[in-house]
């Protein structure tokens, strides 16, 4: 992979209970990227995801809307470094 991106991402508002995660992982694995999605004890949800550049920021501008009955209220955006998974995963 040519130009490899790494996202970390944190996501607040109503992202749990609402097919969030699992949402995350089908528009990853549409995108061909890597990494996990899971609840966090404070309400949040907490991505990170990796692949090419341009695959990963779209992803992100998913990530900022999310599935039908989530209301993101925020979405942080943090580059992190490049990480080896063999698929993206709900935690």
């Amino acid at each position: 992979m040519e130009n490899k991106f790494g996202l970390h991402c944190f996501i607040s508002g109503k992202v749990q209970g609402v097919w969030y995660r699992a949402s995350a992982q089908d528009e990853a694995v549409a995108l061909g990227l890597t990494g996990f999605a899971r609840n966090l004890p404070d309400g949040r949800v907490e991505v990170k995801a990796f692949g090419e550049k341009e695959q990963v920021l779209v992803f992100y501008t998913w990530l900022k809307k999310g599935p039908k009955f989530a209301h993101v209220e925020e979405a942080s955006f943090m580059e992190c470094p490049w990480e080896d998974f063999d698929r993206f995963a709900v935690k």
